[in-house]
């Protein structure tokens, strides 16, 4: 699995005015191209009226990174907003900048500083989270066992997602693949060495720290 990694929440967007050009920085989480297409087609749509629909994206999956002037003199636009995702490490994300032209030029400085402007809105907007890469794991134990057993789990740091409750009790859990043999030597001490969390998967989540 691949190292832990930066996106955003939640789809979302954000304004402002420059010399009488309004900025519109909408975003979105994605994970394939097909997805950003469909978001850049969608702002397209919403504002057929505007002057530029500038769009960046980038992907995990082939590390994809894709953008577009929409219009504007070459190199500054579109190339702003996703430096502004590239230099804050953000994957599976599309950002797209509506502008409504003012009649006022803002020159080759003002527009990349403009559209630069434009992503990071967008993204603060979309509230940047951290990624992280944890194991997916299962422990049995019986009900005497299971205060003792689910505490050590959270204070080792990790996270219960289920409990199932039948002639004993089976938790599922996250936790990072660091922090499981930590764990199964707490639970060991603990139960007399009755007890062993074991990891049957990986998936990403929302890390609890950022």
């Amino acid at each position: 699995m691949s190292k832990d990694y930066k996106t955003v929440l939640n789809e979302a967007s954000d304004e402002f005015v420059e010399k009488r050009s309004r900025f519109i920085g909408y975003v979105k989480p994605v994970s394939t191209e097909a997805e950003a297409t469909e978001f850049i087609g969608q702002i397209r749509s919403r504002h057929w009226d505007a002057r530029h629909n500038v769009y960046a994206y980038s992907l995990r999956e082939g590390n994809i990174k894709r953008y577009s002037d929409d219009g504007e003199p070459s190199g500054t636009a579109g190339m702003p907003v996703l430096d502004v995702i590239v230099k804050n490490e953000i994957y599976d994300v599309c950002v797209v900048v509506t502008r409504y032209f003012g009649g006022v030029l803002l020159g080759t400085g003002g527009l990349v500083r403009a559209y630069s402007q434009g992503s990071k809105i967008a993204l603060e907007a979309g509230k940047i989270i951290m990624m992280r890469s944890c194991l997916i794991c299962g422990a049995r134990c019986n009900y005497n066992q299971y205060g003792k057993v689910s505490s050590l789990i959270m204070e080792t740091g990790g996270v219960i997602d289920d409990t199932v409750y039948e002639s004993d009790v089976s938790l599922r859990f996250h936790i990072k693949p660091e922090l499981l043999p930590v764990l199964n030597k707490r639970l060991a001490d603990a139960t007399a060495g009755e007890i062993q969390a074991e990891a049957d998967g990986e998936d990403y989540f929302i890390s609890d720290n950022e």
